[in-house]
């Protein structure tokens, strides 16, 4: 029996510039500023009278910039932790334009084995090997990009039997965008096993464009053996 989930894409970048008469940063979308008021909006303008009103320029059909990335999250939980800009290696003051923003996005889903047809006595007597798989790309957006967490839950669908985690550190050193398999087999683990409940993390990076970490393959599979057999 096969769960899977879908592949994740991107999304539209942004860019900063500067504005050559007052200096000041404006963030803007494919050379569209954003409104700002600037001194020199308020040139004539006395203090009995009141500025100028002035709209905020609307953000384009696509929508405001990403902060999560794009796929079909049919039958997944999602949310996302904000882990705010890093300035770690800017030396003290330095004025820069960018700085990466990076956040975590979660996808969560729990899998009921009987409602996918495996029975309770498969489940208690047999213990069928339950192997996990997922594909993750190594995005080299950050050391820590990919956190697993697998578990087996009881009855009650919260009573944790069995459980997987798995967080890798990436090597930065080299260039590289390869798929990395993570796979593991839960077996043995015991009667009482109703639930699978299957987090990953995935660390995306903001900073003039969005950057994310993909993923694709999330597999659970009950196979009709057991290790060693």
């Amino acid at each position: 029996m096969l769960f899977t989930s879908s592949p994740i894409t991107l999304s539209w970048p942004l860019e900063c510039s500067e504005d050559s008469s007052t200096g000041h940063s404006l963030w803007s979308r494919m050379g569209c500023p954003i409104g700002l008021f600037t001194p020199a909006l308020f040139t004539g303008v006395s203090q009995e009278s009141p500025p100028p009103e002035r709209e905020l320029t609307e953000f384009p059909p696509e929508g405001p910039p990403r902060s999560e990335p794009e796929g079909d999250y049919t039958g997944w939980t999602t949310s996302r932790e904000d882990l705010g800009y890093d300035a770690s290696g800017v030396p003290p003051g330095v004025t820069i334009c960018y700085l990466p923003n990076y956040s975590w996005f979660t996808l969560e889903q729990r899998v009921d084995l009987k409602a996918e047809g495996v029975w309770d006595e498969l489940l208690d007597g047999f213990q069928p090997d339950i192997v996990i798989k997922d594909w993750y790309e190594e995005s080299q957006l950050h050391e820590s990009i990919y956190q697993l967490r697998v578990r087996l839950l009881g009855t009650d669908g919260q009573t944790v039997i069995s459980e997987y985690t798995m967080s890798p550190t990436e090597q930065l050193s080299e260039y590289s965008h390869n798929w990395k398999e993570v796979s593991h087999v839960f077996s043995g683990y015991g009667p009482g096993v109703r639930y699978v409940h299957f987090l990953h993390r995935l660390k995306n990076k903001f900073m003039v464009e969005f950057f994310p970490t993909l993923v694709t393959g999330s597999t659970v599979l009950v196979k009709p053996s057991k290790s060693g057999q």
